[in-house]
């Protein structure tokens, strides 16, 4: 079956089957291998990706049905200025261990800040519930969220400050 996906801004038109999960399509047919494959039960999370600029699992979504949709991994949250607000958090506040969950920690936290610039911690720990990290505590996560969205918010203000 042919499909035509975006992903992280580029269009792939591939003949796939049926059957294909997306986690295997973007790691085996497009070698984005960010987006990592984990309990095979849509437990863990660590396969997390935007589609539509929504969280979902891509091991429980089949390739064919991204078709015509877009979809966001990991190696698309970086841009040309650099590091994603919330990639730069994670890094300065030590909001990752081991890195298996950390993709899908970062995508999760793109979508709630995209929708909610400015969440609580008890909010945080409400949109990454679907994501399991066995090194650490959430502690630090919940900080590099928070870190982001106080970054973002500073970088509002001073971008709408007028000088003469």
């Amino acid at each position: 079956m042919q499909i035509t996906v975006t992903v992280n801004g580029v269009e792939y038109t591939r003949d796939v089957e049926p059957r294909l999960l997306l986690v295997h399509f973007l790691r085996d047919e497009l070698g984005l291998t960010g987006t990592h494959w984990g309990c095979d039960t849509s437990n863990c999370g660590v396969c997390v990706v935007l589609l539509d600029g929504l969280p979902a699992k891509s091991c429980t979504v089949l390739a064919v049905m991204a078709d015509g949709h877009e979809v966001r991994t990991v190696e698309g949250l970086a841009g040309a200025d650099g590091l994603d607000p919330v990639q730069q958090a994670f890094s300065d506040m030590h909001g990752l261990q081991c890195g298996f969950c950390t993709p899908g920690m970062l995508l999760t936290s793109r979508a709630l800040l995209d929708r909610n610039p400015d969440p609580s911690p008890a909010e945080i720990r409400e949109a990454i519930s679907g994501q399991v990290c066995r090194c650490t505590g959430y502690e630090n996560i919940v900080r590099a969220v928070r870190a982001a969205a106080d970054r973002a918010a500073e970088a509002g203000t001073a971008a709408g400050t007028v000088t003469s």
